[in-house]
């Protein structure tokens, strides 16, 4: 690509977000990258020139928050990045990023990216990534995806697209430790020796996930199990977990992590203040990165970290404090569910747009019978507004009421005659698109 119409690219896109903005519109997290992309095919390429390293971070779940802890840890440390905060991790969106973030005359220390598990090949065309954080594999969107198998093959080509690829892959999940790299470096586990709950409720509630081995097909043993499939494993032909550079002991509080873990010789003890297990697992592969980047001092970043997009953000919503917590697909979904406040006004919002996922059966494997412990009426909205109350009629809840229209949702727990307790809102992918358009 021409350099001077890589500079016309800047500026069309920085004119076209200023005159949406003008205008009071939002162009949503893809819109002016999809148009840079239409115009450009090659905008990625030419993307590559302006950054020093490239961290990339796919997996079902926990994509956002990871790369954000990456991005945030590299930026008090005084180092540049360009980062997709916002979760739209299609060729799209990570164009939308780059093309309204860089400046023509920087260069950038670090672009720290998640990607979609279907788009990695195509980004690695674009892009050679110097790292790739893998967190984990879930069932997710099959209409989209495919079994799980599918997602890993997905995952295997990318890998296979760049052979100087430095992984990092989560220890604790059998699936994701058989991912090879291209080239002569060995991968880079992380993984937690034990987990410990200083709620003893929520431990016991942790969704099971049955796996083969993904070398003979027997069922996986464990001597540990944490949650879904995640844990210490064997099987009798061989296989299992591996040793982990980055191991570490984590006690989960109901609204904080304390993750403590011994590198070379010396222990280091981190606070997390991040709700769940997932987020702890999410923290430790962001802390495994950012030493193998040299950056050990990470505490004050871990202590000023603002949770992402929708992914337990809080939000101030008609002056009520709203946390607002995505749920996509049965393992996210019921781990975020164990973190609930259930005296708070819930509202539960299912779209079934494409990136939603047109598949919405996945409620069905969700463990919404955690919410029979709330307080008051749960309020379903969206697209599959009725689908989300049958399967909460089916997890023995009747207090709920249905509100398909999102802003009168909204409006419904948030309003003056709603109940003054905090607010919870569980959104699908286009669904918290639409309440961050919004605004508070």
């Amino acid at each position: 690509m021409k350099r001077i119409k890589f500079y016309l690219l800047l500026i069309l896109a920085k004119f076209l977000s200023l005159m949406i903005k003008i205008h009071g519109k939002t162009s949503g997290t893809s819109f002016i990258g999809m148009i840079t992309l239409k115009i450009e095919p090659d905008f990625l390429k030419e993307v590559s020139k302006y950054m020093k390293q490239c961290v990339t971070i796919t997996g079902t779940n926990g994509k956002t928050t990871t790369s954000g802890i990456i991005s945030h840890i590299l930026r008090d440390t005084k180092h540049s990045v360009l980062n997709n905060s916002k979760g739209a991790n299609m060729l799209t969106g990570i164009a939308n990023t780059f093309v309204l973030g860089i400046s023509p005359l920087k260069r950038y220390d670090y672009a720290v990216i998640e990607s979609d598990e279907a788009y990695l090949a195509k980004l690695y065309e674009n892009i050679q990534s110097d790292y790739l954080v893998i967190t984990n594999l879930f069932r997710d969107q099959l209409d989209r995806y495919g079994e799980l198998s599918t997602t890993a093959k997905k995952i295997q080509n990318a890998i296979d697209k760049n052979k100087n690829l430095q992984l990092i892959l989560n220890a604790d999940d059998p699936l994701v430790v058989n991912f090879r790299p291209l080239g002569d470096k060995k991968p880079i586990y992380y993984g937690f020796n034990s987990v410990e709950y200083h709620n003893k409720n929520i431990e016991s509630k942790a969704p099971m996930e049955i796996l083969n081995c993904p070398w003979c097909g027997g069922e996986l043993q464990y001597t540990n199990r944490f949650y879904a499939q995640q844990g210490h494993y064997y099987c009798n032909c061989g296989y299992k977990r591996p040793d982990c550079k980055y191991s570490a002991d984590v006690v989960i509080y109901d609204d904080y992590s304390v993750i403590k873990m011994n590198y070379n010789g010396q222990n280091y003890v981190f606070k997390i203040p991040l709700l769940g297990l997932y987020n702890a697992y999410n923290a430790l592969a962001a802390i495994a990165t950012a030493f193998e980047l040299g950056i050990t001092d990470i505490q004050k970043a871990l202590d000023t970290y603002q949770s992402a997009f929708g992914r337990s953000e809080i939000k101030e919503i008609n002056g009520r404090k709203a946390i607002i917590q995505l749920i996509k697909n049965p393992t996210g979904a019921s781990e975020v569910l164990k973190t609930v406040d259930y005296n708070s006004n819930i509202l539960i919002i299912i779209n079934d747009n494409y990136a939603d996922g047109r598949d919405v059966s996945w409620l069905w494997d969700t463990d919404f019978e955690l919410l029979r412990e709330a307080k008051k009426t749960i309020i379903t909205s969206g697209t599959r507004a009725y689908d989300m109350a049958v399967r909460l009629k089916y997890a023995g809840i009747n207090n709920v009421k249905v509100i398909p229209n999102i802003d009168e949702a909204v409006r419904f727990v948030s309003g003056k005659g709603a109940d003054r307790s905090n607010i919870t809102i569980l959104p699908t992918y286009t669904a918290l698109l639409h309440i961050n358009q919004k605004g508070d």
